[in-house]
């Protein structure tokens, strides 16, 4: 009855805010159920992963360099797919959660 409330043996519950970025959605998703499933192993509250808009980013430009012949125009696109994943528990459990393999074109971005 001593311990604070929001405490688990005497260390701080804190939000720790992941987010995951990349081009690829395959490799996302398995790195955010992933994680998700390794959070819920250590039996850590887990929000997420909330699904962010997808950013389309099109550029579109001239087919030829020297500006002769018909105008012909090229178009390419990138879409960026974005999973936010929320944990309450102390800083140092989550250094245990996120051992996990990480998919080399996923980009992580962790806030405490």
């Amino acid at each position: 009855m001593d311990q604070k409330k929001g405490t688990i043996e005497g260390a701080e519950m804190k939000r720790i805010r992941v987010t995951l970025t990349s081009r690829n959605v395959k490799h996302l998703e398995k790195v955010c159920t992933d994680l998700v499933a390794g959070a819920k192993r250590k039996d850590i509250k887990v929000r997420g992963p909330v699904r962010m808009p997808t950013k389309n980013l099109s550029i579109t430009t001239r087919k030829t360099p020297c500006g002769q012949g018909s105008k012909t125009w090229e178009h390419y696109e990138m879409h960026i797919s974005k999973r936010v994943v929320d944990f309450h528990c102390p800083s140092d459990m989550v250094r245990q959660v996120t051992k996990i393999t990480i998919e080399p074109d996923v980009d992580v971005e962790v806030q405490l």
